[in-house]
């Protein structure tokens, strides 16, 4: 069955490089490990991806996670906060 990568609904994080507007503009990102962090996360004021593309999860290694099927995200897409001191997946939710 084909699956379709998730989007990024929403990005809190604005001072990622890959954010404009609240905008994830980064081709994928990987989602955490044991902790949902986003991995593509990049502080710095210089901007980067592709303005025409909204960002989407090309992976996701929270083993822990509710959506997480053969380390792909099955969300019907997700939205990115700050958690602490880190970018996180807001739309996580445990098993």
């Amino acid at each position: 069955m084909a699956q379709t990568m998730p989007k990024i609904k929403v990005c809190d994080v604005t001072d990622c490089a890959y954010n404009n507007e609240k905008i994830c503009h980064a081709m994928a990102i990987t989602v955490g490990d044991s902790h949902p962090t986003c991995d593509t996360f990049t502080n710095s004021s210089q901007k980067a991806g592709v303005s025409e593309i909204t960002g989407g999860v090309g992976a996701c290694k929270v083993d822990s996670c509710k959506f997480n099927q053969s380390l792909e995200c099955s969300a019907p897409d997700i939205q990115v906060t700050i958690h602490k001191d880190h970018a996180c997946c807001k739309t996580f939710t445990e098993r």
